[in-house]
């Protein structure tokens, strides 16, 4: 398995998208699951007789409808997707008879639900026709699409993506799924060993070089991949990481933190002894000499710690705490 830059502090995944070890940011489902329910369906996807669910892994391509892909309800959701993602991740595709990007995203996850077996169910909920989920999940466009693990909402992404973006998010879910004990499948099934999808080869050369810690190649080689899309979120996370890698690398570490001692009010110096703080894992001390050092300057000097400090928080995630501690207590400085 590739080993990807890991920030000292940080969850591995974090960082846009899913992070892959822990449902951090999530929320419990339970007090929606308990208030009151209109008299519900059976929940989607059962069969009569033995209430399994599922058919046959032979007949997966004609159960996809029933046990994979559903229709939810503010009626039927609390079995359909609450009581059913304690065994089976459910995913959530909130969408409308009128909007065009439903139309072309709903057709991908129906597919994937399909290609993944079962290792998550897809259900379908019509914000026209269900007002009042719409109005308690927040939904203020479509498509959006969540997911729901262990009774917990999981946020995975609003609009339209590419499918590989979508892949991509799908795996990281099932991930977090496997390690907080959800694994069962809508078959019934035990979950069949999915191969790691091939990665680009261009960004396979980036992890390659970092994990021979050739950190200058990596940094290059992760350029390249920015060069060819420079979307990729992950290549300028990792690209961030190791560039702060390569700043601290040879530096006197002594001679830093002395030099931020000795000129609190020089911009370089603050910055130099934050960026060190940060590499070396001492995440809120960084934050705070910063948060200080904008509070007490002015102008160009000023801006530039500002600017390091946002840098500071797309390199943790927007699901990390100190991120959103730091930028309040920014904010507090600034206004």
């Amino acid at each position: 398995m590739r080993q990807r830059p890991q920030f000292p502090g940080t969850a591995p995944g974090g960082g846009p998208g899913l992070p892959a070890s822990a449902l951090r940011g999530v929320v419990d489902l339970g007090a929606l699951a308990a208030k009151p329910q209109p008299a519900s369906a059976p929940a989607a996807g059962a069969t009569a007789g033995d209430g399994t669910g599922g058919a046959d892994s032979a007949d997966r391509a004609g159960q996809t409808a029933s046990s994979l892909v559903y229709d939810t309800s503010d009626a039927t959701f609390d079995a359909d997707v609450i009581e059913r993602s304690l065994t089976v991740p459910v995913v959530i595709d909130f969408w409308a008879e009128w909007c065009g990007p439903c139309k072309q995203l709903s057709p991908v996850l129906e597919r994937l639900a399909a290609e993944y077996g079962g290792r998550f169910v897809l259900a379908k909920l019509d914000v026209d026709a269900n007002p009042m989920l719409a109005q308690e999940f927040g939904v203020q466009s479509i498509p959006m699409v969540l997911a729901v693990v262990g009774g917990r909402l999981v946020p995975l992404f609003q609009g339209a993506q590419p499918e590989a973006q979508v892949r991509r998010l799908l795996d990281e879910l099932l991930r977090l799924a496997a390690e907080n004990g959800v694994t069962g499948t809508a078959t019934g099934e035990a979950p069949a060993e999915v191969p790691e999808p091939p990665m680009d080869p261009a960004l396979a050369a980036a992890y390659a070089a970092l994990e021979e810690n050739d950190l200058d190649g990596a940094a290059q080689a992760f350029r390249n991949v920015l060069a060819a899309d420079p979307g990729d979120t992950e290549a300028k996370l990792a690209l961030a990481q190791v560039e702060l890698m390569l700043s601290t690398r040879d530096v006197d570490a002594d001679q830093v933190r002395a030099d931020a001692e000795a000129k609190p009010e020089d911009a370089g110096a603050q910055i130099a002894a934050a960026e060190l703080d940060l590499a070396t894992g001492n995440v809120e001390p960084a934050i705070e000499r910063l948060v200080g050092y904008v509070a007490r300057s002015a102008g160009a000097d000023r801006d530039a710690a500002r600017v390091k400090l946002l840098s500071f928080f797309e390199l943790l995630g927007p699901d990390d705490p100190r991120t959103a501690a730091g930028r309040q207590a920014l904010t507090r400085v600034l206004f």
